[in-house]
């Protein structure tokens, strides 16, 4: 019951920012084919280029956590929606190609903006401290090694 009230939740969230600032063609899309085209125009060079690549490398995260999600090559589907025309993608659902607008695969323009200027604003952050802390990963333990008779005394 919880988990169908934030669904419902979120939903209306989601309706209220697409009233707002409009919606976007959804599936990470936007952010793929806007920021090729975007970043294509710039004439950049050494840290400048640098800097550009990784933000092309960061936008391109989310459509290709979708399709691995859907079983798929993630840098074959980020590829291929680069080169579709602007609102079409990936239907991770049915893992064909198409109009996502046509499909209802949409986003609030609102949240994908907001998602992408607080990403930007923790990565300032991160280039400007000076120290971070964080947890190191624990190593896990190699697996035991099996009874090559099953577990039967031969």
């Amino acid at each position: 019951l919880k988990e169908r009230k934030h669904r419902i939740e979120d939903a209306v969230r989601n309706a209220k920012a697409a009233v707002e600032e409009g919606i976007v063609p959804g599936g990470g899309v936007a952010l793929i084919q806007s920021g090729r085209v975007a970043l294509a125009t710039l004439e950049l060079t050494g840290d400048e280029a640098t800097g550009a690549n990784i933000v092309r490398v960061a936008i391109e995260a989310p459509l290709k956590q979708i399709a691995l999600n859907a079983g798929l090559e993630p840098g074959v589907v980020a590829n291929k929606v680069a080169e579709l025309p602007a609102g079409h993608g990936l239907n991770a659902a049915t893992g064909e190609y198409g109009d996502l607008f046509a499909q209802g695969i949409i986003d609030p323009a609102k949240v994908t903006r907001s998602a992408l200027q607080n990403a930007a604003s923790i990565a300032g952050l991160f280039l400007t401290t000076e120290a971070v802390v964080a947890d190191k990963p624990e190593k896990a333990a190699a697996p035991a090694g099996g009874d090559p008779t099953g577990g039967m005394d031969f």
